[in-house]
C-alpha cells in the first residue's frame, strides 16, 4: 500500500523523467488528477499536497464537487464526451473542457462562455484512430478536419482554443499515435500561435506523450488506484489497468 503523497510524487518523477529525457523542462508539463468516481475527500487530499488542476468526465460529479470544493483554488478540467445541454452547467463551473469534437457542442459552450462573461478554455479532441472496429472509440473529430473546427472555435466569442486532446489508440503502441497528434499540434499552432496545449498521457503512456510534446497529461489510476465504481450506484469495477480509457 502506498499514501497519497506517494503515489503524487511517484508520478510527478515519471514527468520530470520522461521530460528531461525528451530534452525538456519538467516545469512545461502539467499533470492533471483524474479525479472521476472518487470522492470530494480524496480531492481535498491530494489538493493538500499541492495538486491543484482537477479532471471529472460527468458533468453532474464536477458540478457537485466543484461546489463542495469551492473554498479550494482548485482548477477543474472536464474530460469525458459532453453533451450539449450540460455544456451551460459545465462553464459555470469554469472548466476546461478537453472533448470538443464537433461544431454544436463548441456553439453551445461560446453561447455558455458569453452567458458566463468569461470565455471557456477548450481542447480540439483528435480521433486518433485505432484497431479495427475500434476507429472513434475513443472520440474526437478526424485529423482533416481539426483546422476547420479549431477555425470556428477561435471565431467563437465564449470560447479561448488551448490547443488539441488525444488518446492513444487500444491494440497499438500509443508513440506513433502521439507523433501524430504531435504533427496536427504543430499545423494548428501556425495558425492559432495562442492553441500551444497538447493534452495527452495517462498512466500508463505518459513517458510517450511527453515524448511526443504533451503539455498536460491526465493521469487517475496512477494517482487514486484502481475506481470503486464507474459512477454512484453502478457496479463496482476493480482492477482497472493503468492507461485504459477509465482515464477519459
Amino acid at each position: 500500500m502506498t499514501t497519497p503523497a506517494e503515489r503524487l510524487q511517484a508520478v510527478r518523477d515519471r514527468i520530470a523523467a520522461a521530460a528531461r529525457a525528451a530534452g525538456r523542462d519538467p516545469a512545461s508539463v502539467a499533470l492533471l488528477a483524474v479525479s472521476k468516481t472518487w470522492s470530494a475527500d480524496d480531492v481535498r487530499a491530494l489538493a493538500a499536497l499541492g495538486q491543484a488542476a482537477f479532471g471529472e468526465n460527468r458533468a453532474q460529479e464536477l458540478t457537485a464537487k466543484a461546489a463542495e470544493l469551492a473554498h479550494l483554488p482548485l482548477e477543474w478540467h472536464f474530460v469525458g464526451q459532453l453533451q450539449r445541454n450540460k455544456a451551460a452547467a459545465v462553464a459555470r463551473t469554469g472548466a476546461v473542457v478537453h472533448s470538443l469534437d464537433r461544431s454544436a457542442l463548441a456553439r453551445a459552450l461560446s453561447w455558455a462562455g458569453e452567458e458566463r462573461g468569461a470565455p471557456v478554455g477548450v481542447f480540439v479532441q483528435v480521433d486518433l484512430g485505432g484497431a479495427a472496429g475500434e476507429l472513434a472509440e475513443r472520440g474526437g473529430v478526424a485529423p482533416d478536419d481539426v483546422a476547420r473546427l479549431a477555425d470556428e472555435v477561435a471565431g467563437l466569442p465564449g470560447l479561448e482554443l488551448r490547443g488539441l486532446m488525444a488518446v492513444a489508440p487500444r491494440g497499438e503502441p500509443p508513440a506513433p499515435a502521439f507523433a501524430r497528434l504531435a504533427v496536427l499540434g504543430e499545423r494548428l499552432r501556425a495558425d492559432h500561435p495562442g492553441a500551444t496545449g497538447l493534452s495527452a498521457g495517462m498512466s500508463g503512456d505518459l513517458e510517450e506523450a511527453v515524448a511526443a510534446g504533451a503539455t498536460l497529461v491526465r493521469v487517475g489510476t496512477a494517482l487514486f488506484g484502481s475506481r470503486p465504481l464507474t459512477s454512484p450506484g453502478v457496479t463496482p469495477v476493480t482492477g482497472v489497468p493503468p492507461g485504459s480509457s477509465e482515464e477519459v
